[in-house]
């Protein structure tokens, strides 16, 4: 892999990096922490959906975004061919 070609792929990982850590946040810390009280009004499978989101949701999205790492790394990895 020439030098274009290893930045290119650092560049689209570290963008990849940075989307999914801007949605950790939102979860964990907009929808978990300060949005808590209005989301509470919302009612989701019988509990406000502030608190489920706060216990449950944020550890679903935070698996989700783990399986979207892997599988968007492999993607990168086949299109530039890092693999060995």
């Amino acid at each position: 892999m020439d030098e274009d070609q290893c930045r290119a792929y650092w560049r689209a990982n570290t963008t990849l990096i940075r989307n999914l850590l801007i949605v950790w946040a939102l979860v964990s810390l907009v929808f978990s922490i300060l949005l808590v009280q209005p989301l509470n009004a919302i009612r989701f499978f019988g509990v406000p959906f502030g608190f489920w989101m706060a216990q449950q949701g944020s550890i679903l999205v935070f698996v989700v975004l783990i399986f979207t790492y892997a599988f968007q790394m492999d993607k990168l990895d086949r299109k530039y061919n890092t693999k060995k």
